[in-house]
């Protein structure tokens, strides 16, 4: 089996890439964006992400089952994140300890209101 061989020259760019994006993170972490802060941290790590993954786990000249395998691994995840997005999002909605009457319909009252 002949595997692809990948210059040192495309290791040392994807390592540079690496240092650069996280001179870049720890740069915008130092910079008040207001809501976008995570938005911009999330991007850069999944450029970092896609970078490791391709080059260094030598996704970019695997096979196509391999390629399904890390799919299934990314739909599994996203699986799992929604599914403790949907524990945490809906915790408010259990309503305090009372009396019969309008502390049940509490959680409805904060949806039309």
């Amino acid at each position: 089996m002949s595997e692809h061989v990948v210059p040192a020259k495309t290791y040392i760019l994807v390592f540079v890439s690496l240092l650069f994006l996280t001179g870049l993170t720890t740069g915008v972490a130092y910079i008040d964006l207001g809501v976008f802060n995570t938005v911009v941290a999330l991007v850069i790590a999944v450029a970092k992400m896609m970078l490791v993954v391709l080059f260094f786990m030598h996704m970019k000249y695997s096979s196509g089952m391999t390629r399904v395998v890390v799919i299934a691994g990314l739909f599994w995840l996203a699986i799992m994140i929604s599914l403790t997005l949907a524990d945490e999002l809906t915790r408010w909605w259990t309503p305090t300890a009372g009396a019969w009457g309008t502390s049940m319909l509490l959680p409805f009252l904060v949806l039309l209101s």
